[in-house]
């Protein structure tokens, strides 16, 4: 008796983590990924939770919302060429490290290093794998960014200098009613927001509440165009980091275009590109409205194909050319709006939503070579997700992380990555 007792618990442990690795993710037309985690952790709680319910959360945070599919249809994987990056170091606070110790210092759960369009260097943990769809959180934005570029190309938007309302009406009456789509794009809109991660009233706050609540496109609209909002300066004149602007952006982008994000990502690029897994992107209506802010949900090697893509200026496997001429070098163009120029990027920090994350100016004594800034870009998002692409170096760095905090400091911009990443493009 006991021995059946036994073999009936083990069968079904068993089947209880047979079925934790392969249940359905509920997603209509979705190729699902093989890690299906059962236990996911309230989504209204993202800023605050623990490092075990981030790992769980941000791969799952295509299952957590309302979500549309952008399909892969011809797969196209990146050659391997695996080489040892063991034994690469960077100097950081006086001590060197290297990049395994990077990888747990840092509570990477994912990294991708793409020289001369193949893979060197991949890394999984946490319970990731190939299949897993990590949060992009605000690496979204560059993706949303390159889209408005090729609506640009295409012709469904005029002019970057247009102003927002000739293609989003509803901003008419609002603070946003004199800002032009490239404002939005570099987040000069002089439309006050508060970004703060860590205060629990901030506008932000007060977004992520809106996205774990009922309908959801009503309550941001109405937190984003308020009334009440005002600006802390003329379009134009300073920047400011904020991802209503960039919610707004996706909105104005959908509207020029007649289809929501995740469907033009997906006609455009994801399968002309070849990508080779399907992905999420997070909806406030299925169908109609995807977040222009964040909510892009992928695999780390499509994370990687994009980083290509923008390495090599737009131009698709078939020679076709979706982006503007200039546009990578124009997004990384930086903007030198009051307070995107500081004393570590005298350059500008900020592009066409990508960052200047090159060695601070004035960082010394590193013992690391510094790379072109004008030539390397970075999208960043929250918790440590990072995309970097060096067009002079033909390298592409991809990282998925879940820091014990937001950002390293408010300004976004992860120095600790940057000597790292320098330093796998010296030795390469």
């Amino acid at each position: 008796m006991k021995l059946k007792t036994c073999l009936t618990i083990l069968c079904l442990t068993m089947t209880w983590q047979a079925n934790a690795l392969t249940s359905k993710c509920n997603i209509d037309n979705l190729t699902c990924p093989s890690v299906i985690d059962q236990k996911l952790p309230a989504a209204k709680d993202m800023l605050t939770w623990s490092q075990q319910d981030r790992v769980i959360g941000f791969r799952n945070t295509y299952r957590a919302y309302s979500g549309d599919v952008f399909k892969a249809t011809n797969p196209q994987p990146i050659t391997q060429d695996l080489k040892d990056l063991s034994k690469i170091t960077y100097k950081y606070d006086n001590h060197f490290y290297t990049l395994s110790e990077y990888i747990k210092r840092n509570d990477v759960t994912g990294m991708m290093v793409i020289k001369d369009g193949k893979i060197v260097f991949q890394y999984y943990g946490n319970g990731n794998d190939d299949t897993t769809l990590w949060t992009s959180r605000s690496v979204g934005k560059s993706v949303v960014s390159t889209l408005v570029g090729v609506a640009l190309k295409e012709g469904k938007i005029a002019s970057l200098d247009d102003l927002i309302i000739k293609y989003n009406p509803d901003v008419k009456g609002t603070v946003w009613e004199k800002v032009t789509i490239k404002q939005l794009l570099q987040h000069t809109s002089g439309v006050e927001w508060g970004e703060d991660y860590t205060d629990p009233n901030s506008d932000f706050a007060k977004l992520t509440l809106c996205e774990a609540g009922n309908d959801v496109y009503n309550c941001v609209n109405k937190l984003v165009k308020s009334p009440t909002r005002g600006a802390y300066a003329k379009p134009g004149d300073e920047w400011a980091y904020s991802s209503g602007g960039a919610w707004l952006l996706g909105d104005t982008l959908e509207k020029a275009t007649g289809v929501p994000i995740a469907t033009y990502l997906q006609d455009k690029i994801w399968q002309p590109n070849g990508m080779v897994r399907d992905g999420v992107w997070q909806s406030y209506i299925t169908g109609k409205h995807d977040v222009g802010a964040h909510g892009f949900n992928a695999t780390l090697e499509d994370w990687g194909k994009f980083g290509l893509f923008i390495a090599n200026d737009g131009v698709l496997p078939d020679g076709t050319k979706i982006l503007p001429d200039n546009w990578v070098k124009d997004a990384r163009t930086w903007n030198h709006a009051k307070n995107s120029i500081t004393n570590s990027h005298p350059d500008g920090s900020y592009g066409y939503e990508w960052w200047n994350n090159s060695l601070p100016a004035n960082v010394k004594g590193n013992g690391i070579n510094k790379l072109k800034s004008s030539d390397t870009q970075w999208a960043l998002g929250i918790f440590g997700q990072i995309i970097m692409v060096n067009q002079a170096e033909n390298l592409v760095i991809v990282q998925w992380s879940a820091w014990p905090i937001a950002e390293p400091s408010f300004n976004a911009q992860p120095l600790e990555a940057s000597l790292m990443f320098n330093a796998i493009a010296n030795k390469l």
